[in-house]
């Protein structure tokens, strides 16, 4: 009986393609234009928000297996934007993000734990300043659906904490009364929308040559 089992596997990893087992998981390329990465951190004792503007990235998810889903993110430091062109001077400068030195924020997740069948935690490495560090999001899966315009979407929502300090982003300023100005933890939130790739079509094998 086990030489029956074990011949079985075999015939299976022969048969059917690699490619083939994980047909189910579909890869959806974000749109910036209908997503939003953002961030808030403490400034005295009110939050104050932010965004990036130029990013790009990939979700590659089964709707029916959320724990083979993966993520790979790459954001323009430099498109760093909190709606006060001073401000997002300093956080582009080497006190901050140092955008001259380190141009690339990025995101590769490593492993996801469903919680039902629309939401879940997933692992991640971090890289920022500089620093790569892992960090936990979680995750909520909005829906799927066509769109107007002859594609298919997906929505997606995340959120986490991370402290800056463990990457290096240490500036701050001591205030009048005691305390800092700036708290260390940032508040991560993710609004993504993204639109499904089509498979590209085999090309057709050539025709042989006549003699």
């Amino acid at each position: 009986m086990r030489s029956i089992r074990i011949l079985a596997v075999l015939l299976v990893g022969v048969l059917v393609p690699a490619g083939l087992i994980a047909a189910a998981a579909e890869t959806y390329k974000i749109d910036p234009a209908h997503s939003s990465i953002g961030f808030s951190i403490r400034h005295f004792y009110s939050k104050v928000p932010g965004h990036f503007k130029a990013y790009e990235g990939s979700i590659a998810v089964d709707p029916k297996d959320l724990s083979s889903a993966t993520v790979n993110v790459s954001i323009d430091a430099a498109s760093i934007d909190t709606g006060v062109e001073d401000r997002d001077k300093h956080l582009r400068s080497p006190d901050f993000f140092d955008v001259a030195k380190f141009p690339k924020l990025t995101f590769a997740s490593t492993g996801v734990t469903p919680h039902g069948t629309t939401k879940a935690t997933m692992r991640g490495n971090l890289t920022l300043h500089g620093v790569t560090k892992p960090v936990a999001l979680e995750v909520e899966v909005l829906g799927f659906s066509p769109d107007p315009w002859g594609g298919y979407r997906g929505g997606f929502e995340a959120r986490g904490q991370i402290n800056r300090q463990d990457f290096g982003v240490a500036w701050n300023k001591a205030v009048e009364g005691g305390g800092l100005l700036l708290g260390n933890d940032v508040e991560i939130i993710l609004n993504v929308e993204g639109v499904r790739e089509t498979p590209k079509a085999a090309a057709p094998e050539a025709a042989p040559k006549k003699n």
